[in-house]
């Protein structure tokens, strides 16, 4: 492994039925094409839009997901709570709040390399949960002697709160890169310390939507002021995402690249 580069994929926020089906049928050639070693997807909208279930975890990992994270809708399905717990390769942001059900972080060992992933939350616009700041760093000296590559997904609102963040972070680990928005970003860079940033790598959900769910409900939301549920579309998905080329011995990024493409189901 160390006389190759190590490569990470990573799928946005999976949105509804259209997201599931899309990375169902792509994911496995995604991994085969961009040669990655491993899959994060973050599933926090996978069910009807809010949450994620069991069943539909399962069939995330069995499409070639390695980690599932998630973000602040990860608890409106009841029914996940006690898989938060046994499975830790299903994560919930580690800044909430001591004694919740579930796992912030794992490692896992991926052709003879550490890797350990962590899932974090902004507090701008955003529940007032614990400083993810201080939650990484203290994460980071725990998990230092078990993980050569460290990975972050911050479901976070603000480009400010995300960017300071990566900034923070910059040297510490391999890549910082943001979800919750639903809209891809194109600021993909390599900061000065070695880590890789993307404010937000996008969703996998209906591209003809208002960020993923149906445009008429969401221009009656603005127009009305009323609290209207969103609904997700259900026209054609499109996938978001990218892919990290990093140094396993050092743990420094070397290249990301974002990745944008039409779902054929």
């Amino acid at each position: 492994m160390a006389s190759r580069k190590f490569k990470v994929l990573a799928l946005g926020d999976v949105i509804g039925s259209a997201g599931q089906r899309a990375v169902f049928a792509a994911c496995a050639g995604l991994k085969r094409r961009h040669n990655a070693d491993m899959v994060i997807v973050n599933g926090e909208n996978a069910v009807e839009g809010f949450g994620i279930d069991e069943a539909t975890a399962q069939r995330l990992f069995s499409a070639g997901a390695d980690v599932i994270t998630t973000g602040n809708h990860v608890w409106q399905q009841k029914s996940v709570m006690p898989y938060l717990d046994r499975e830790d390769r299903i994560l919930r942001p580690a800044n909430y709040p001591g004694g919740n059900p579930g796992h912030g972080y794992c490692v896992l060992d991926v052709r003879g390399v550490s890797v350990a992933v962590l899932n974090l939350q902004g507090r701008v616009r955003m529940p007032s949960i614990d400083c993810p700041f201080r939650t990484a760093k203290d994460l980071l000296r725990k998990l230092k002697s078990k993980a050569k590559i460290f990975v972050l997904d911050f479901h976070a609102e603000a480009t400010e709160e995300k960017e300071a963040l990566a900034a923070y972070l910059d040297g510490e680990v391999a890549l910082v890169f943001g979800t919750h928005t639903h809209v891809q970003t194109t600021d993909n860079r390599i900061l000065r310390g070695g880590t890789a940033y993307l404010t937000d790598i996008g969703a996998c959900g209906p591209h003809d939507s208002v960020i993923g769910f149906k445009s008429d409900v969401s221009v009656r939301r603005s127009l009305t002021q009323l609290p209207l549920k969103n609904e997700v579309s259900d026209t054609t998905a499109r996938i978001h995402g990218l892919v990290l080329s990093l140094d396993p011995l050092s743990g420094k990024a070397l290249e990301i690249e974002r990745i944008q493409e039409d779902s054929l189901v």
